[in-house]
């Protein structure tokens, strides 16, 4: 979150941010809830020194016995108050944390305005949309002619917007994952398997919402813990309460995870197959650095999410996402686009994001680090998808059908997959 001193100090700025994000939060009420804050906690201090007085004039000698009953009087007094002053400085601080967690992260100057995502700005093309001389198919007529996606039984087992990958399906699958992992680990990257599940207060550290209608968090029952949407909360929780070394820094992690998404809303409920699911693979990166490291880290992400799609041959694009788009905690976030031939007759889906998020997420989770001066202060996250296998998948079937009904593997992963070309039964 932002720190309450910046809301304070930078209150228009702040509001016009929440207006320009199209969020609903009260910076007025933050700022109004710090000031008493600050006024309750001098004004506790004081009642802390009248008592520290009251204790010290108790311990001299020689006081006369009604001066000493009067200063007993007053210590009791000032020890209810002082207890009715902590509760409700306790009170205005839990009210406080409440109201600044729903503020938005600042948005980068650059930052397209816009609502939703066709208020995106392409920034970069690469590779042309193929012409297909017959008549192209959707990923999921190719899944099903090539028997190497059953969403009926998937449906039946499970319910709508689960589906089974079979055959050659489970081989590309593997590959894509183990494409990504050798270019990160290139990289510098440390490989991770994460836990599927995280705690409550990790997924609200990142910035996630795990209750409420619209909510697109599994929350297990019983328990105060959810199924993850994303290796961003489980990387991002791993330093959670921790103060790192400054000449640790940065660490480069890549994080292989199931994702479980409600995908609450129309969005999620209209798309077709494999587009929005309620479970897919993914490899996440993930950075800690320094604040001063973080925008050149932020086009590091960028540029390993370009070269993952460009040596698979897959043509997309690159948008700088609109304030509307962006989430809470991005500052500013790129979306890689590709070429999906079989969706709404061809158009750009979104396959990869990376956000840096500053210090929005640090704060909220508490990781910092320790400056030359010997103060610490909050490191700065960035998060990227190099991988969501589900929808890598669309692209390549859509992208590499063939005439006769196959599919032609990129080159990059056929000594991953194991076959060049996926058949017809």
């Amino acid at each position: 979150m932002l720190d309450y001193r910046f809301i304070v100090e930078h209150l228009p700025a702040v509001k016009k941010n929440i207006a320009d994000r199209f969020m609903q939060a009260d910076a007025d009420k933050v700022a109004l809830l710090y000031k008493r804050r600050t006024g309750l906690t001098a004004a506790l201090q004081a009642l802390q020194q009248q008592r520290n007085a009251n204790a010290q004039a108790m311990k001299a000698q020689g006081a006369a016995e009604a001066r000493r009953q009067a200063l007993i009087d007053q210590g009791k007094k000032l020890k209810e108050d002082i207890a009715a002053m902590e509760a409700e400085l306790s009170r205005t601080e839990q009210e406080l944390e409440a109201e600044a967690r729903l503020i938005p992260n600042m948005v980068h100057p650059d930052a397209p305005v816009g609502k939703e995502d066709k208020d995106n700005l392409e920034v970069k093309r690469v590779g042309e949309p193929f012409n297909f001389n017959f008549e192209s198919a959707d990923h999921v007529k190719l899944g099903q002619d090539l028997d190497i996606i059953d969403f009926d039984s998937g449906t039946k087992v499970s319910g709508t917007k689960f589906y089974y990958l079979k055959n050659e399906a489970v081989f590309l699958e593997l590959g894509l994952t183990r494409f990504a992992l050798d270019i990160l680990q290139k990289h510098g990257f440390t490989p991770f398997i994460t836990p599927d599940i995280a705690r409550t207060e990790i997924l609200e550290g990142i910035g996630f919402n795990p209750r409420g209608a619209e909510s697109n968090v599994y929350t297990i029952e019983g328990e105060e813990s959810c199924l993850v949407g994303t290796a961003e909360i489980t990387l991002g929780g791993y330093c959670s309460n921790t103060i790192i070394a400054k000449d640790k820094l940065p660490l480069r992690m890549a994080g292989l995870s199931h994702c479980f998404r409600r995908e609450a809303g129309a969005a999620g409920q209209f798309s077709k197959g494999l587009y929005r699911v309620h479970q897919f693979t993914k490899v996440e990166m993930f950075v800690y650095c320094l604040p001063e490291e973080s925008d050149a880290f932020h086009q590091e992400l960028r540029s390993i999410e370009e070269e993952i799609f460009s040596t698979l041959e897959i043509p997309f694009r690159v948008v700088d996402t609109c304030t509307g788009d962006l989430g809470a905690p991005a500052y500013r976030k790129w979306d890689l686009e590709a070429w999906m031939p079989g969706r709404n007759g061809g158009e750009w889906g979104e396959v990869t994001s990376t956000s840096n998020c500053t210090d929005y997420q640090a704060r909220r989770l508490n990781i910092k680090y320790r400056d030359d001066d010997g103060k610490n202060r909050f490191v700065h996250m960035l998060n990227g998808t190099a991988i969501a296998v589900s929808r890598a998948i669309i692209a390549v079937l859509e992208n590499f059908q063939q005439a006769d009904g196959s599919v032609r593997i990129p080159q990059a992963l056929v000594p991953y997959c194991g076959f060049e070309r996926i058949v017809k039964k």
